[in-house]
């Protein structure tokens, strides 16, 4: 069940984001300011409850996420936090294109109250330029 749980706060976000729900994505967080994001962008490196909320403000005003793909995805638990390891594609409207997007996540949640609550979500993008058994990608 807790496995479940963990899960069900990934379905919480893909739900709000795609709806642009900010508050709603952000009751997936923990409450404090003690969170944080990095983002596919450079200059998404966010700490704290108010640049949170902005980057993914930004997001929202750049696109529109119509649904979350998941695929693989490993959920380890110790004691009262997790880390939820993910791949998935995240299908959007951008600039009036269609676009499907693969991404990778790692999320950290502790449980709060019965809650689990994320506390850090970094985002990535697989190499392009790197061959499957390479170990880094190679210049083009």
């Amino acid at each position: 069940m807790t496995k479940e749980a963990i899960q069900a706060t990934l379905d919480d976000y893909a739900k709000a984001y795609c709806a642009k729900d900010i508050d709603a994505l952000m009751l997936v967080f923990d409450d404090s300011e003690n969170i944080s994001v990095i983002g596919t962008g450079a200059d998404e490196l966010c700490v704290g409850r108010g640049e949170v909320k902005d980057l993914f403000q930004r997001n929202f005003d750049e696109a529109t996420a119509k649904k979350f793909e998941w695929d693989w995805m490993d959920i380890r638990i110790s004691g009262d936090h997790a880390v939820v390891s993910v791949t998935f594609i995240i299908h959007l409207e951008y600039m009036g294109e269609e676009l499907k997007i693969p991404l990778r996540w790692t999320v950290v949640l502790k449980k709060e109250k019965g809650r689990w609550l994320w506390i850090h979500r970094h985002a990535s993008a697989a190499a392009i330029n790197q061959d499957a058994g390479q170990a880094y990608p190679k210049d083009e």
